[in-house]
Formats: structure tokens, C-alpha cells, sequence
């Protein structure tokens, strides 16, 4: 016998429907939840729900598998089927780890978790720790970035559905790559969105993409349950090592006890129970240290959140852009306050915001590794107008700087898929909305977006146009040319070097020293020196020792004078006291 159960605390009657036989009754409990079972109905069946008197069938809210789409009928799956390799894998853990964020329908030709096993060599090679992927649960289309997901328990069937998910997992963890899953909780997507017809999963209040989840009002206990079990899933039955929780700002939550603590507690129960490291990685506005601050200390117990603080910094700099929210970086003293500090804004005015913003940054007790900083994401590059990355505007030699300067922050460094060979390839807003009428409406609102921030409308590419998806998926051809090998192996140099000694990957705040001048910046990492010049000609910069050697350079010339050194030109150089 085989139980299906749904929660539909609002209902008056609940049917079962499986594909080519007569509807099964399903039964009430005080709870609120369904249940019926029925015999013959293993793994590979068919089926769907219908409330009320409404003969509409809708897919299950917890559905594991949707090989016919977000508005076709639920699949059984049986998560023990796999025959799993990585019994050994004893995890990766985020302090000292590299990340490398990729989106799987663009990340290879074909836009499938298998054709992805096939790139995991090189990002080994790369010295890359943890992959991340963007949300890969299922969404209505064919492709889009993943953020418009409605099934929250089930893989995308076009990238290869859950059984393509754990091939995936599975590889990675054989060649010493752990996973970050990117899940989105904050909202669901515009189309397919059939949980909310099951029960008060939505709050009366709304955020950026629509109504809120209700995670304190009547029923909440139920709807929160919802997203810790989907939380606990990608961890356990798919193998993943973390998640990158989505826009946690935007999740409404007055309880005493916020959600994203909660799912702190149950993430720890469960790596007890699996004897491996798993991470939680918030994505917040919020600039809380609280979040990451460990639960002993008061804090929520997550593991690390994005900076964006770090990006503003470092891309200010590197460009020269200063429109939006930018307004308030660009200065080397701006650097200097996140090298130091974490954040930039901890209490400071926001002229973006027109508010005081954030909040202070315990330097001695939160170490660095807790901040996931980068040059560039997914949304840094896919919200510009033309989703260009920053190998368009700045020259090899910039970009150079730029990473030495990422990779030798006491942050945990992130990369973009092809960042690494400065692919020149853009990343765009993609979709594949089937409903003009949602096709529509989702360019307008770009163009009237990207208008707000000074960039031409006209300039801003269809998200429809599948020429669009098609821009932004990576050339690996363009390993074969010269500038782009060149610039593949700075990144491996600079990775290693990050990887073999222990001042660079050094996490401790309190214990960076940065000075700075016109155009230059020195960083002290214990034994180590950073100097970056940003300055167009070459500049003779006093250090705070006496070096003994150069342990990269971002280009040729650099000379060293005992307690000095001479940088040409938009160049950095590690060095060793």
C-alpha cells in the first residue's frame, strides 16, 4: 500500500487522482492534512489532487518530481533508487573554500546537469572548493535563471529532473567538489504557483515579487514546516553540502524565534546526524551581522551571508561607475572600511536608501570567512541593461588587480561561471514565460527598471527572445585563444597561492592592516603584502617591511628596493616579508 497525504487545512473534500483510474477519496485530520492510501502505486506513478468539488487536477505542493511540467500531474519518486558512490565524501566546509557560481542552462551547449559532469575537471583544476548552483527547481518554461521556481521539492525536468540533480552531486563530490544548492523561499513564481491553492501559504503583505510567505500568521506553523523539510531534502536525499538561501530580507517573520534560526537548528541536527559539514549562506540587504553571529553569541547560526558591500567596493574602483547604489563607494577609504570591517555601510548613511543603514561589525569575534565576497554574480552582471561583464569595460590588467584583490581578502572568495578566462560572452535576463500576457509584462517592467537607473531602454534585450538565453551561454571555444588561456592560468596561479599560505585564506578581521594613497592600496596579510596600484602610470610605493621575494605580480616590471617596490601601471604584486 502506498499513503499519499497533502495539507489543505481550508478544504472540504480532497481527491486523489492517479492517470487511468477512478479518483480515490482522501481522508481528514484535525491537522489539516489529507490522507488516503492506495494499493499498486509505487514509485513512477502518476497523480494529482483535486479540492473541493472542483474537478481542475493540481500537482502536489511536495512533489519530488514533474517530468510533464509545473502544471502537470506529480510523479512518485523514490529518493533510496539511486545507487550513490560518495559514501566516503565527507564533506567541504566554507572556511577556507573558493566558490564558483554557475547557472546550469547556460553554463554548457546543452544546459543539463550531465553535460555539467563533463566541466567539473576543470573547475577542479581551477582549485575551485564549492560549486553553486542557481535555483534548479522546477519553474514554468523552458529556461529562465531559476527564481521564478513553484516546486519547491522537485529538480527542473529540462536540466534532467532529480535523478540528473544527484549524477551531478555525485560527480562533483567524486573529484572533491562539494555543492551549494541557491533556493529561493521568499515568494513564488508567477506561473504554476498551485500551493497556494492548498492553503494559507501566502501573507496579506507583498515584497518585490508579489505577496509575502506566511511565516507568522494562522497556519504558518504548517508553512514554515514546508520550507524546513524542503531545506532538509536538498541536504539529505540530494547530497548537497549547502544552500544559498535567497533574499532572506524579503521574508516577513515578527515570531520570537525567526525561521532562519530555526532552520540554523534543524541544519546542525542533520550535519550531526550525516557526520559532514553543511553551510547556510544567506543572501540579505539587510547588513545584520546577527545573522552570521552564532547562535551561542545571541545570533541566527548562519554560516555566511553575500557582501555586497565587498562587490560595491571593488567594482566602484575597477570602473569608475558611481549611479545608484554605488553613490556611496569609489573611494579607497570605502575599500579600506570592508577589508577591515566586513561592511561598508554598518550604521552609515545610505544616499541610495536616503536612511542610516546596517550595522557594526564585531571585528574580533566574527571572522571574515562568513562574508561571500566577489567581482561579479549573477545578478551584479544579468541586472545591468545588457548583462555585460566587467571583461567588456576594464582591461586584462584591471581585471588582474581586481582578483588578486578578491582572492586575498579575509572573505570566502566567489567566482562567476567564466570569469576565470575573462569570457567575454554576456549574462542577460533570460525567460520563457508560455503566457504572452506574462511575456509581456515582465519585459515592460525591465525596460521601466533599467530606465530608473539611466540606462536606455531600447538598449535592454527581450527576456522572451531566445536569442537572449542563447548570448548568455559560456563559449567554451574561447579557451583555445591566447588572451583567454592567459588569463585562466593568473586565475589558477592566484588560487594556489591563495591555498598555500596561510596569511592569504586567514580569516581574522582585526588582523588585517590596510594604508593607502593616491590610487594605491597596501594590504598586510600576516607575512604577506598586497600592493595594488590603480593609478594609470607606474607608481614607487613604502612598504611596511622588508620584502624577500614576489610571490605573483599581475604583470611584468615590478621592482623591488628592500622596504620599497615600483608598480607599473594598473598592477598588484604579493609579497613576502
Amino acid at each position: 500500500m502506498t499513503e499519499f497525504t497533502v495539507w489543505a487545512p481550508d478544504a472540504a473534500r480532497v481527491r486523489l487522482r492517479l492517470t487511468g483510474a477512478a479518483d480515490h477519496e482522501m481522508t481528514a485530520g484535525p491537522d489539516g492534512w489529507w490522507r488516503v492510501e492506495v494499493p499498486d502505486a509505487g514509485p513512477g506513478t502518476d497523480y494529482a489532487f483535486l479540492l473541493d468539488d472542483d474537478d481542475q487536477p493540481l500537482p502536489d505542493p511536495r512533489s519530488a518530481w514533474q517530468p510533464h511540467g509545473v502544471h502537470g500531474p506529480s510523479r512518485r519518486y523514490d529518493h533510496s533508487a539511486l545507487g550513490w558512490t560518495d559514501a566516503t565524501w565527507t564533506g567541504r566546509q566554507l572556511p577556507g573554500s573558493v566558490l564558483y557560481e554557475l547557472h546550469i542552462g547556460t553554463f554548457t551547449p546543452e544546459g543539463t546537469f550531465d553535460a555539467a559532469i563533463e566541466r567539473l575537471d576543470h573547475l577542479v583544476s581551477l582549485g575551485v572548493d564549492l560549486v553553486e548552483l542557481l535555483p534548479v527547481n522546477a519553474f514554468n518554461g523552458e529556461h529562465n535563471w531559476g527564481y521564478d521556481g513553484v516546486c519547491w521539492y522537485a529538480p527542473h525536468e529540462p536540466y534532467g529532473g532529480p535523478d540528473g540533480l544527484k549524477r551531478l552531486v555525485d560527480a562533483a563530490h567524486a573529484k572533491g567538489l562539494g555543492v551549494i544548492l541557491d533556493v529561493v523561499y521568499n515568494h513564488f513564481g508567477p506561473s504554476g504557483a498551485y500551493a497556494p491553492r492548498f492553503g494559507p501559504y501566502l501573507a496579506e503583505q507583498s515584497n518585490t515579487w508579489g505577496r509575502s510567505v506566511n511565516l507568522d500568521g494562522p497556519h504558518s506553523d504548517e508553512v514554515r514546516r514546508y520550507i524546513i523539510d524542503s531545506v532538509l531534502m536538498w541536504l539529505r536525499d540530494y547530497h548537497v553540502d549547502g544552500l544559498r538561501l535567497d533574499a532572506v530580507h524579503a521574508l516577513p517573520d515578527t515570531r520570537a524565534v525567526p525561521l532562519l534560526e530555526e532552520l540554523a537548528v534543524e541544519v546542525e541536527a542533520l550535519s550531526t546526524h550525516l557526520g559532514r559539514p553543511l553551510s547556510l549562506i544567506a543572501e540579505s540587504d539587510l547588513n545584520d551581522p546577527r545573522l552570521i553571529t552564532p547562535r551561542e553569541a545571541g545570533g541566527y547560526g548562519l554560516h555566511a551571508q553575500w557582501n555586497d558591500d565587498a562587490h560595491h567596493a571593488l567594482h566602484t574602483l575597477l570602473t569608475g561607475e558611481r549611479q545608484g547604489y554605488y553613490g556611496d563607494f569609489g573611494s579607497l577609504e570605502a575599500l579600506t572600511d570592508v577589508l577591515t570591517g566586513g561592511f561598508f555601510h554598518a550604521g552609515t548613511w545610505s544616499s541610495f536608501r536616503q536612511r542610516h543603514h546596517g550595522r557594526p561589525v564585531d571585528r574580533q569575534r566574527l571572522p571574515g570567512h562568513r562574508f561571500v565576497a566577489y567581482l561579479q554574480n549573477h545578478d551584479q552582471i544579468g541586472n545591468r541593461a545588457v548583462g555585460d561583464r566587467l571583461s567588456v569595460s576594464l582591461s586584462p590588467a584591471l581585471l588582474r588587480v581586481g582578483a588578486t584583490l578578491l582572492m586575498t581578502a579575509p572573505f570566502t572568495p566567489m567566482l562567476f561561471m567564466g570569469e576565470e578566462w575573462a569570457a567575454s560572452t554576456p549574462w542577460q535576463f533570460f525567460t520563457s514565460h508560455p503566457e504572452p500576457e506574462l511575456a509581456a509584462a515582465v519585459a515592460a517592467g525591465r525596460k521601466r527598471e533599467f530606465a530608473s537607473h539611466g540606462w536606455t531602454p531600447a538598449d535592454v534585450p527581450d527576456p522572451q527572445d531566445p536569442e537572449t538565453f542563447l548570448r548568455s551561454r559560456l563559449d567554451w571555444a574561447e579557451l583555445d585563444k591566447p588572451e583567454h588561456r592567459e588569463m585562466l592560468e593568473f586565475y589558477r596561479r592566484l588560487i594556489a597561492l591563495r591555498k598555500s599560505r596561510v596569511e592569504l585564506s586567514d580569516p581574522r578581521l582585526h588582523a588585517v592592516d590596510v594604508r593607502h594613497g593616491d590610487q594605491f592600496l597596501v594590504m598586510r596579510r600576516g607575512e604577506c603584502l598586497v600592493a595594488a596600484n590603480l593609478a594609470g602610470k607606474a607608481q614607487r610605493i613604502t612598504l611596511p617591511g622588508v620584502v624577500r621575494r614576489v610571490l605573483l605580480a599581475t604583470g611584468d616590471g615590478v621592482t623591488v628596493m628592500r622596504d620599497r617596490i615600483e608598480l607599473p601601471a594598473e598592477t598588484a604584486a604579493i609579497v613576502a616579508l
